[in-house]
């Protein structure tokens, strides 16, 4: 991955389309990119370590509270942009990263529902 936003061809004023369709991996990683990198790379990628696991935190807090399905919600959201900002600042294409390691199935039965021990990961 370079340090230029990943799908750079996505109409910026088309937001609209994007919140009703959603975004993929990859555009969610661009999106991301051209919002904070600039920030992101100055912090540098043990200051961007520390800031998602504070985010990780408080999707912790948000689990266990379990009452406010908004909060939950947001948590789960700034979780994936902090990952998503470290995938950036390590030059990480998270959506390649994803479908290499799991779409053929569980990385360590093979299967595509998951038959490995409960006592092992995954």
């Amino acid at each position: 991955m370079t340090n230029q936003p990943l799908d750079a061809s996505t109409p910026k004023s088309n937001s609209t389309q994007q919140d009703t369709n959603g975004l993929t991996l990859t555009q969610f990683q661009s999106v991301i990119h051209t919002m904070f990198f600039e920030k992101d790379q100055s912090r540098g990628i043990e200051g961007t370590f520390m800031w998602f696991m504070e985010e990780v935190g408080e999707l912790a807090s948000a689990l266990r509270d379990n009452n406010d399905r908004e909060n939950l919600a947001e948590e789960f959201a700034d979780v994936l942009a902090w990952l998503a900002t470290m995938a950036n600042v390590a030059g990480i294409d998270l959506e390649q990263a994803v479908t290499r390691k799991y779409v053929q199935g569980c990385p360590r039965c093979h299967q595509t529902v998951c038959t490995c021990d409960l006592s092992r990961k995954p």
